[in-house]
């Protein structure tokens, strides 16, 4: 099955397949070849996920700036 590109996943999407993928290293259950597969995978959704926590960071930002709420 192929995985959808990480950025047409939600947040919440994003968290649950790196918490299978967490799951199924714990479990060291992997071949090699899944095991490279896996951490490349999870490189990648936390990228993403990255982006997005910090991009929502940076709009609620602007709206406490634009309230006159900030600093």
């Amino acid at each position: 099955m192929e995985n959808k590109p990480a950025e047409e996943l939600s947040y919440d999407e994003a968290v649950n397949e790196l918490q299978i993928i967490l799951t199924a290293l714990q479990d060291e259950t992997l071949s090699i070849d899944q095991l490279t597969e896996s951490i490349k995978r999870a490189s990648e959704l936390l990228e993403s996920c990255n982006s997005r926590l910090t991009s929502t960071e940076n709009e609620v930002n602007a709206v406490i700036q634009k309230l006159g709420l900030g600093d």
